[in-house]
């Protein structure tokens, strides 16, 4: 913030802190145990940040985030009100899960993926991913230096472990997912090696080649839309048939009923759902107009007969194009 740039800083650890100022471990603990370690932790690490954020005459401040607070627009957009006044009063944003209440189906996941929903929400023009190695390698064993697209991350995975500490959720792979996705945000991304002294600054100011640098792709998708296919998580998933395919990914066209082969999840009107094809491969993901119990009872049929089957008719199409994103 002293070069008179932004920082949100995205940061794991609250259980992994709590674990260590209570001198217990992780293994054979209970979800409510886990949320109380958690809370403890918490407290530590921001602590800490206030520590050394002083030195510099800055402060922290904390905000804490679930899945549901991405789910729904009006919070989601209210997050970035929230970072931009802290902005305001000179302070960095130290986000991180709360651990303390997620639930399962309340997790973002994992930090990697939070960071990259971070850095959509905040506009950010750079995600900077920080762990042990010096960046991704190839199957030779060597550090790739630039990745120009989003089919050579998908490539890269395959080269990939994917193993984490204990207290740790993620990987290489979730690191790389979630690059991915703020790629295809317009957001310029780096994953280096947090050990190097100074290599924040170094990347950031002075461009070093540090890492593994992944090219932002052009934005192509407005924010409601990238809210559609990265910030939420979908509810449920819809198999549609090659002729809705068709219409969906060519000729840009809304899902109809009639096209639709089956249906998963339990979902309701307004939740986010995964398109596959016949083959299993994700091509779109959209805001149903209808909940799932509905869907199973149109899907395959002419849009003339919902009023029929279902007694009433809101909507002639099951997910409207404005409320669809194709992928890839």
């Amino acid at each position: 913030m002293d070069s008179k740039i932004e920082v949100v800083v995205v940061s794991s650890g609250a259980i992994g802190a709590g674990l260590g100022l209570l001198e217990i471990r992780k293994k054979e603990r209970s979800l409510s145990e886990l949320q109380a370690v958690a809370s403890i932790g918490q407290n530590h690490l921001m602590d800490m940040y206030n520590k050394y954020l002083a030195k510099k005459g800055h402060f922290a401040g904390q905000v804490l985030l679930t899945q549901e607070d991405f789910n729904s627009r009006r919070r989601f957009l209210n997050i970035r009100y929230t970072v931009n006044a802290l902005f305001k009063f000179g302070s960095v944003p130290i986000i991180n899960e709360n651990d303390s209440v997620s639930t399962e189906e309340m997790k973002c996941g994992d930090n990697d993926r939070l960071s990259g929903l971070v850095a959509d929400l905040t506009d950010s023009e750079m995600l900077v991913i920080l762990t042990d190695v010096e960046g991704v390698y190839d199957k030779k064993s060597e550090v790739v230096k630039k990745v120009e697209n989003a089919v050579d991350i998908d490539r890269l995975k395959a080269f990939c472990g994917d193993k984490a500490c204990e207290e740790s959720t993620g990987g290489m792979v979730t690191k790389l997912d979630a690059v991915k996705s703020a790629v295809h945000s317009g957001i310029e991304c780096v994953i280096a090696d947090g050990r190097k002294k100074n290599v924040i600054k170094d990347i950031v100011l002075e461009k070093k080649e540090i890492g593994t640098h992944f090219v932002a792709a052009g934005r192509t998708l407005t924010a409601r839309k990238r809210w559609i296919a990265f910030s939420m998580k979908p509810k449920g998933k819809l198999v549609v048939d090659k002729g809705a395919e068709k219409a969906l990914v060519k000729d840009k066209k809304s899902l109809l009923p009639s096209g639709i082969c089956n249906v998963s999840g339990k979902f309701s009107k307004g939740d986010v759902l995964e398109i596959l094809s016949e083959s299993g491969k994700a091509l779109a993901r959209g805001l149903s107009n209808y909940a799932s119990g509905e869907i199973q009872k149109i899907k395959g049929k002419k849009t003339a007969v919902i009023k029929k089957q279902l007694g009433y008719k809101d909507y002639d199409e099951v997910i409207h194009r404005d409320n669809l994103v194709i992928l890839g």
